[in-house]
């Protein structure tokens, strides 16, 4: 069996390192470019930086930042966080970043999707879904940092989305991000037996029995964020990160 990735997800906002618990209350946690050498001694898989600052759209790309962040980082990088054109995709690609993270711009995101992945390549798409579950409703997919719910089913969404040119899909449980509650698996299967594009499970992880139930459940790679960040039970920032031998394990 492949070996599994392992991917540390990382909130930005306004150039800082946050975190958050259920996409609320972002708490600041230090200097990203440390994070990020810290993460390189440790010899990750890949990262994702997502930017959740409130100007994200309006604001252009500080592209000396980013430039900054991705000529530090050994390792590929996925960004997303106010992509909504094929100017500031290019912008990215072409300064090292490998893959950019859609969620926003999917809502009305068809040719955007489309047009990137016949330019770019559909290695470099990622669809970000941002899931949540209502007593009512089911799961629904939430855009603008988790504030608006779109209307369609998740699946027809994933369907959509691989269709249109995504090569993978982060998937993301709301109500579990930043809890160390697990994954949940029963979303997990329901995308990953939808597609055939590889799904990358996010949201609740608390310990490597968290990747291999995610492994068993049809993700192909997994990523958080807390448990990589925070030291508990008392949250002190400590960045930490599985060995090769950890991770061969979980692949078994």
């Amino acid at each position: 069996m492949r070996r599994i990735r392992v991917i540390p997800s990382l909130l930005l906002k306004n150039q800082g390192l946050v975190k958050t618990k259920k996409f609320r209350n972002p708490v600041y946690v230090g200097d990203p470019m440390n994070a990020l050498r810290i993460f390189n001694e440790k010899e990750v898989d890949e990262l994702a930086l997502l930017d959740i600052s409130e100007t994200r759209f309006q604001a252009p790309l500080d592209i000396g930042f980013i430039r900054d962040v991705v000529s530090e980082a050994f390792m590929p990088i996925s960004f997303g966080g106010g992509i909504s054109s094929l100017l500031r995709m290019e912008e990215l690609l072409k300064m090292g970043v490998e893959k950019v993270v859609l969620n926003s711009a999917l809502k009305d995101g068809q040719a955007l999707l489309k047009e990137g992945s016949a330019q770019f390549g559909a290695q470099s798409m990622v669809a970000s879904m941002d899931v949540r579950s209502s007593l009512f409703r089911g799961y629904g997919m939430h855009i603008n940092n988790g504030k608006e719910r779109l209307k369609s089913s998740i699946v027809d969404l994933a369907h959509q989305y691989e269709d249109w040119g995504a090569g993978e899909i982060l998937l993301n449980n709301i109500d579990r991000e930043g809890t160390y509650q697990g994954y949940d698996l029963k979303l997990i299967e329901l995308i990953a037996s939808a597609v055939d594009i590889p799904v990358i499970a996010s949201g609740g992880a608390s310990n490597l029995s968290d990747f291999k139930s995610a492994r068993e459940h049809g993700a192909s790679a997994v990523s958080a964020g807390s448990m990589f960040v925070f030291q508990r039970p008392n949250q002190a920032v400590l960045i930490t990160y599985p060995n090769s031998q950890e991770i061969g394990q979980i692949s078994m």
